[in-house]
């Protein structure tokens, strides 16, 4: 496991914490002994519920921040916990897959979502991380990050990579090809344009915005990628609707081109009902191929994939 998880958990542990010391701390939570100084000194680690149970106590509703970092499962959260709010964010990954890229066992990984054991939070964290590229996002949640250093730097760049995807979204593409593959810098609008079909003035603004926010950089010739690329896209209704709105475009445009896209479509009659088990599956699988993006080792293509079911009731 990613050491980072470790120590990201002692932080936040004593983010929760606050101006109380370790003892009075301890007695809040209902110990005889000095447990919050054997967390923050990374001796033991609590499972999840003890986290639940330590941030109820400080007023922080954690059931509430977990449902907003995916409020897709916060149904899935009130109705079974912890575990099926996991089993709902990881949707159809291999459990042998999600162990490896979290660095947990596999036996763990199975008794976890199952609700036969509670992961310790440095465990969740690798977890949530593994699925979503987002674990920072998640800790963003439950305390002020700049508590957190471990994950401050990885949080701040997550938030400039969302508003540059939503106000300039040719940045993302952009971001994604050089993750891909670095390019040179001499040319690199020129060639990042050609890949992605689009024209050298729009593809230089792009890039040029990136490097304005050091999420790429020129190194030794070349333009590379600067930390991890973890796109999350909650923002504001307008925000969502102008982006699904433009890459849905771009796709609409490659078709039209005949491109060489994936592409498929379906018209069909059927229930409410059966409409509503469709929406679902469309939410898992496209939880999954996110799951596969995050892990992904080597980056070697970018790849739009845009996923749409339609409704015809009438009413819009």
């Amino acid at each position: 496991m990613d050491p980072i998880w470790p120590l990201a958990t002692r932080q936040l542990l004593r983010a929760l914490r606050g101006v109380r010391s370790q003892v009075a701390f301890a007695r809040r939570l209902g110990f005889r002994s000095n447990v919050p100084a054997a967390w923050e000194g990374g001796h033991r680690v609590p499972n999840t519920e003890m986290l639940w149970r330590v941030c109820a106590r400080v007023g922080c509703d954690a059931p509430a921040a977990f449902g907003r970092f995916h409020p897709p499962a916060e149904d899935a959260l009130l109705a079974g916990g912890i575990a099926q709010w996991l089993t709902e964010l990881r949707g159809r990954t291999a459990v042998a897959e999600l162990a490896e890229r979290s660095g947990c066992s596999v036996a763990q990984v199975r008794r976890w979502l199952t609700g036969t054991a509670s992961p310790r939070v440095h465990q969740l964290l690798a977890l949530v991380d593994a699925l979503t590229g987002r674990a920072p996002d998640l800790v963003a949640e439950l305390v002020d990050i700049d508590a957190v250093p471990a994950l401050v730097d990885r949080h701040r760049a997550g938030r400039t990579q969302r508003r540059l995807a939503f106000e300039h979204p040719w940045t993302a593409a952009v971001r994604v090809l050089i993750d891909a593959a670095p390019v040179p810098v001499d040319g690199a609008a020129e060639e990042l344009a050609r890949r992605l079909g689009q024209p050298v003035p729009l593809i230089a603004d792009a890039l040029q915005r990136l490097l304005d926010h050091g999420l790429v950089a020129e190194r030794a010739g070349w333009v590379v990628a600067s930390g991890a690329l973890t796109v999350d896209l909650r923002a504001t209704a307008d925000d969502r609707r102008r982006l699904r709105a433009h890459w849905a475009r771009v796709a609409a445009d490659r078709v039209a081109h005949d491109r060489g896209d994936l592409f498929s479509f379906s018209l069909m009659a059927v229930s409410r009902a059966d409409l509503e088990r469709i929406r679902q599956l469309q939410r898992r699988t496209f939880r999954e191929i996110r799951g596969i993006a995050a892990a992904s080792d080597p980056p070697e293509v970018g790849a739009l994939v845009v996923s749409q079911v339609a409704m015809f009731d009438g009413d819009g």
